[in-house]
């Protein structure tokens, strides 16, 4: 059994259900400080962060990921137990196995092996391991917290590799090298209750906001860019009515997200939002959440070091994708470092019966050991 597979295997024995580590970091830790690296626990509210690192100067790259795991759902369903890791058909089941604990295994075993091989007074740069247990929540006591921290006393991310699983067919074969912001919205819209007979007498709010909404489902916010698709915007929720069929609700209620570009900024969605609203004649109350701005690593150090890894590694010339959700690269990227996402094909995440391909977990391990190198060892040629 490969060392990869072995700590995957022991990480998803512990069933780590988001905001809960269950020990995963501490089993870390301890293999990470057999190797030179300094542990330091960085707890926020009921949240569980450690940050590792090996080195003092030079360029910082961050390998960051998260050891919480979405809830199982209907166990019932699972072939084998979420929580007991099973090997089948060439693949290794379990919950997290993909997103992401055999991605954090590979990070260990990567830095493990580069560890024996190069003392940490021949490299030129300085490596870093950055977990929490907030990533698969709401996200407000995990990266951004330790991202905050590290600038209060002037400790500078230049490279992050982030872990999430963003291969597609084949390890490789796609990463991340940005992603789109997001921005929620929350619509409080204001009626006036009565019955249905009567509608002289009432204010419809479901009648007021679906041409409104019409209009905004309709809309080209922009037309994206080489790097970006365009900004799309979707209604997620809408409830109203009192359960009655006779009776004009006094409210409605909408949710609804922007997966936005860089040609588009928050404040520009926002008026565009309201500007309809205020066309429509609506009385409301809005609610707005940014929950990322967008960010892209175009060129650079790092895009250059994980193409040549991946090539170098499975023969593949990667593609470059901003496409999915979000990911805690988004509170990384305002302090300037270079982002890109490298991970496990994803095609099996959040879903009952998740698992990885036995065989990419040290072909990704490799991958992430020849990005430090590239990137530790070879940055004075440059």
């Amino acid at each position: 059994m490969s060392e990869t597979l072995q700590l995957t295997k022991d990480l998803v024995r512990l069933p780590s259900i988001t905001p809960d580590d269950a020990g995963c970091q501490n089993l870390i830790a301890d293999r990470l400080a057999a190797i030179g690296f300094a542990n330091e626990t960085m707890p926020f509210g009921e949240v569980k962060n450690l940050w590792s690192r090996r080195g003092k100067t030079g360029p910082l790259l961050v390998f960051l990921g998260h050891t919480d795991v979405v809830p199982v759902g209907a166990q019932s369903s699972w072939v084998s137990p979420p929580f007991e890791p099973t090997e089948r058909d060439g693949n290794l089941y379990g919950r997290g196995t993909a997103d992401m604990k055999a991605n954090i295994a590979a990070f260990v075993t990567a830095l493990e092996r580069f560890s024996k091989a190069h003392d940490s007074n021949t490299a030129i740069a300085s490596v870093a391991l950055l977990l929490t247990s907030d990533e698969e929540g709401p996200a407000t006591n995990g990266t951004i917290k330790v991202v905050e921290a590290l600038k209060a006393r002037n400790e500078k991310i230049d490279y992050c590799i982030v872990g999430e699983p963003s291969s597609v067919k084949k390890v490789g074969d796609m990463v991340k090298n940005g992603r789109r912001g997001s921005l929620n919205g929350r619509i409080t819209v204001e009626g006036k209750q009565g019955h249905v007979a009567y509608p002289q007498r009432a204010i419809n709010p479901i009648h007021t906001f679906a041409p409104a909404a019409a209009e905004l489902c309709q809309m080209q916010w922009d037309q994206g860019n080489q790097f970006f698709p365009p900004t799309s915007f979707q209604i997620s929720n809408i409830s109203s009515g009192t359960g009655a069929d006779n009776v004009i609700p006094a409210t409605l209620e909408a949710w609804f997200n922007f997966r936005f570009s860089t040609e588009s900024t928050p404040e520009q969605l926002q008026k565009t939002v309201e500007g309809v609203l205020d066309k429509h004649k609506i009385a409301r109350d809005i609610d707005w959440k940014l929950s990322g701005i967008p960010f892209l690593t175009a060129t650079g150090k790092l895009l250059t070091a994980v193409q040549q890894s991946i090539l170098a590694v499975t023969g593949i010339t990667t593609e470059l994708s901003t496409s999915g959700g979000t990911s805690d690269g988004r509170f990384v990227a305002p302090g300037g470092a270079e982002i890109v996402e490298v991970g496990l094909v994803n095609d099996t995440i959040h879903q009952v019966n998740e698992c990885c391909g036995i065989g990419d977990l040290e072909i990704l391990s490799n991958i992430y050991e020849q990005i430090l190198v590239r990137l530790l060892m070879t940055a004075a040629e440059d």
